[in-house]
């Protein structure tokens, strides 16, 4: 099964901002951890390194939804403090810009953690 459809598919139910944002989340994800596998889990964009989670996003009706697991959120607690935050998860607005550049760090610490 090609994993790359199954998030093809997630995409492709957004629209405007909401598939543009989802669709920025994937190319971070994949330049930034080209080696990871994509899936779709929880409902959710997925990307594993070395079969363990790396982190996951989704869409939502005013955000975007981030999924470091914990660890990528305790490591970046100061700069993701502006936004709503649970228990390993982090809304980006879409009234907002897309933090790229926190994104990307995020992904590079968690990548680095898993061995990749």
């Amino acid at each position: 099964m090609d994993k790359s459809k199954d998030v093809d598919a997630y995409i492709a139910k957004f629209e405007g901002i909401r598939r543009e944002r989802l669709e920025k989340m994937r190319e971070i994800i994949t330049t930034t951890a080209p080696e990871a596998v994509e899936s779709v889990s929880y409902g959710l964009a997925g990307y594993k390194l070395n079969g363990k989670p790396l982190v996951y996003f989704g869409g939502f009706p005013n955000h975007i939804g981030f999924y470091a697991t914990p660890d990528g959120n305790t490591a970046f607690s100061a700069e993701l403090s502006q936004y709503k935050q649970g228990k390993g998860s982090v809304q980006f607005p879409l009234d907002q810009p897309l933090p790229v550049d926190l994104i990307t760090n995020i992904v590079r610490f968690k990548k680095q953690q898993l061995g990749g």
